[in-house]
């Protein structure tokens, strides 16, 4: 576009007298309209000059544009209108609006859109997406007045309401907000839609998220509709697609997604951060950006110093979200039992048990350190190798495991023993005083660690992973009980049979029901036949259940007398806070404020923090596709079948994949041709159970519930831990709100 400084004589010198004519009397009703308003007219910075890339003088949309375009992105020519006094220097008055409209349009032959560059839109912490007025297909210099106009009177309306809205002047700079007015061609696209650079709901910078339609972006943007979602790698290769589309039939095929994944890395270059970026493609094939901006609420990216955690080697205990206390009593004594277990068995320096708690929350969600459990490959294998002092600890580690081959099973049943008879020995809660009640719950508190770290020493010793499973007992015992038990409560049969406990996670407050009473393959031998870590095991799950049941009375006569407003929200106090209340402290200040945590989507398999928020660590892009993939054999051998989630009728061959191994599915391993599970451990209870069953089993497969959706015809590999998919994929995507882009239907 040529400069537009040059005055419209110039500008029309040498075009032919009906030109000029024409243009002439445009400009008179240009300079008649400015007289009426009785005020300046807008600056004109063309997109592709300078000043253009200020967003204090063209709005951040306009800007974000003209840095895209100066950095060589494929953007549509186009020029700003904005505040005289922002803009000093650049050409004004009827005669340079004129001259860039007729330039731009063609003479009025070629559509524009008019739209908002407000310096408040296309922020990091907020887009605005859509506040503002757009105006598409604008033709005729009159159209195009009345355009501006409605997007400066937008402004007007969305900062102080529409019955304040003032009728500005047509053209008059000063507009409410100071609004920018960015116009451009109107493009008819073939194809069209949104992409983010990043994945914000998951916070993964390593996934591009695309919706696309036919045609421009803008029923997309607008909700009218729904198109195709797509989940890319960064280098454009597609992971999911919904709703499927059929082969030969794609609306973006390979080569247009790796052109998107390329403009998506090339943005993030030019601007610093993932973008939100609005695209379409024209009838010829080319790629253009019509808009791009920071994508507002995205994780921060997390030091490389931080933690790598992950929900599998304790999904198992905690399937659900944890409320405070519930924390407080189980969390904590399992993270203090594995920190004393690592320092005995000398798998990790101390400096760091010192420093870093072994298990912790997030979102009240339970999750490990990954690497302090040994639940991750090191990052650095030679560099660990060549370290002397990680091999004196791998040789202190082999010495002390030969002791505690030798000692552990003693100490173990000692310490089950003395469980054994503190349980016996209490009377049950309604005959408890109250200072009793708080010494019990404590005591549990302690034991707890106790047992935590012997089970933890036993689970590294030498065949701690076969032989019979507390929950396989339960279900033999479950699958045993007469009729005339089955009609009770679970309660009372939990009474009678309290090895049942094992299919039941902790929890304060109503316990989930027991798995439905099937036909058990299983014969009862007894707790007493349970090897060393099941014991154990069966001992914490006791030890919890105690607490929950003096904590629910404590609770209940707190509420009684008025101390707490319902029994319910004792859940929400820490442990401190609890004892301060029992004895006549009172409750926190901003304990009426506290709410209960909801239950959110489980934890990514491996993330680290970043401002307080999980950001899922990339997988290896050679495991990461929907035909292929896997994690750690848990036995069984091998099989193959068809994915299923659990849900609905039971498919014929099933292979069940889930997030995590909750012990409640244990009743559904009989048959199965198969077990997949996104975290979790080879020696936990249902990876135990399922070898016993035959089933073959992979544990810690990265996205499994995702990659293969139900209907997957899988192969698994419980040797291995291989999974393959014969066909299918995964199914994923989200739209998100977004304005508007200069891109059209064809």
């Amino acid at each position: 576009m040529e400069p537009l400084m040059a005055t419209e004589a110039e500008r029309t010198a040498d075009a032919d007298p009906a030109a000029r004519a024409a243009d002439a009397d445009q400009a008179a009703r240009a300079a008649r309209t400015e007289r009426a308003a009785g005020g300046a007219w807008p600056a004109v910075l063309p997109l592709h000059a300078r000043p253009a890339r200020d967003p204090g003088s063209a709005g951040a949309k306009a800007a974000n544009l003209a840095r895209a375009a100066a950095a060589g992105l494929p953007v549509l020519p186009g020029f700003v209108l904005t505040d005289p006094a922002l803009a000093p220097g650049a050409p004004a008055g009827p005669g340079a609006l004129y001259a860039a409209w007729r330039d731009l349009s063609e003479g009025g032959r070629r559509p524009l859109i008019v739209r908002s560059s407000s310096a408040y839109e296309d922020a990091a912490d907020s887009s605005m997406a859509g506040w503002y007025e757009t105006v598409p297909d604008v033709r005729g210099w009159d159209d195009f007045a009345a355009a501006v106009r409605r997007v400066l009177d937008s402004a007007a309306r969305g900062l102080v309401g529409p019955a304040a809205a003032p009728r500005e002047a047509p053209l008059r700079a000063g507009a409410p907000g100071r609004m920018a007015v960015l116009v451009q061609p109107m493009l008819r696209a073939a194809a069209g839609g949104v992409m983010f650079g990043a994945d914000p709901v998951a916070g993964r910078h390593d996934r591009l998220l695309v919706s696309a339609v036919d045609g421009g972006p803008g029923t997309l943007v607008d909700g009218t509709a729904q198109g195709v979602r797509y989940q890319l790698t960064r280098c454009g290769r597609r992971i999911a697609a919904v709703p499927a589309e059929p082969p030969g039939a794609r609306l973006l095929g390979r080569g247009r997604l790796a052109r998107l994944a390329s403009l998506a890395r090339r943005a993030e270059r030019v601007f610093g951060e993932p973008q939100d970026v609005e695209f379409g493609f024209d009838a010829d094939g080319r790629l253009w950006l019509f808009q791009s901006r920071p994508i507002t609420a995205m994780p921060p990216r997390p030091p490389r110093t931080a933690r790598l955690l992950g929900p599998g080697p304790v999904a198992e205990t905690f399937p659900a979200v944890l409320q405070p206390l519930e924390e407080d009593l189980w969390v904590a004594p399992m993270s203090h039992g594995l920190t004393v277990a690592l320092d005995i068995a000398g798998t990790a320096p101390r400096r760091h048990l010192r420093a870093l708690p072994a298990v912790t929350t997030v979102d009240g969600r339970a999750a490990a350190d990954l690497r302090l459990l040994g639940a991750v490959k090191s990052a650095h294998p030679v560099r660990d190798f060549m370290n002397p002092l990680r091999g004196a600890r791998l040789l202190g580690a082999a010495w002390r495991t030969g002791r505690l081959r030798t000692a552990l099973p003693v100490l173990a049943r000692d310490l089950m023993a003395e469980v054994d008879e503190q349980l016996a020995g209490l009377p049950e809660p309604a005959a408890m005083a109250g200072g009793r009640l708080l010494d019990a719950a404590g005591w549990g508190r302690t034991v707890l660690s106790a047992l935590h770290a012997q089970e933890s020493l036993a689970g590294a010793l030498p065949g701690a992973g076969t032989g019979a499973t507390a929950a396989g007992e339960a279900l033999a015992v479950l699958a045993e009980v007469p009729r005339q038990d089955a009609a009770h409560d679970d309660a009372e049969l939990i009474a009678r049979h309290p090895v049942l406990l094992a299919l039941l996670p902790p929890a304060l407050g109503a316990a989930p029901p027991l798995p439905v009473r099937t036909r058990w393959s299983g014969v009862p031998r007894g707790v007493g036949a349970l090897p060393v870590r099941e014991g154990l095991r069966l001992r914490i799950r006791w030890v919890q259940e105690m607490q929950s049941r003096v904590v629910a009375e404590l609770a209940e006569r707190l509420a009684a007398a008025g101390a707490l407003d319902g029994a319910a929200r004792v859940a929400l106090l820490r442990w401190p806070e609890l004892v301060a209340l029992a004895d006549g402290r009172g409750l926190p200040r901003d304990f009426a404020e506290r709410l209960p945590r909801p239950e959110r989507l489980g934890l990514p398999a491996a993330f680290r923090l970043a401002g307080g928020r999980p950001v899922a660590e990339p997988q290896d892009p050679a495991g990461a596709g929907p035909a292929a993939g896997g994690g750690q054999g848990a036995g069984g051998g091998s099989g193959a079948g068809v994915a299923w989630d659990g849900a609905g009728e039971r498919p014929e061959r099933a292979v069940l994949v889930v997030p995590v191994l909750d012990p409640g599915l244990a009743p559904q391993l009989a048959g199965l041709a198969g077990l997949v599970a996104e975290t979790g451990s080879a020696l936990s209870h249902l990876a135990v159970l399922a070898r016993e069953f035959g089933v073959p089993t992979a544990v810690g497969v990265p996205g499994a519930v995702e990659r293969f959706p139900p209907g997957t015809a899988l192969a698994v590999d419980g040797t291995t831990g291989a999974v393959t998919a014969a066909g299918g994929e995964a199914r994923t995507g989200g739209d998100a709100a977004h304005g508007d882009s200069p891109g059209a239907a064809a």
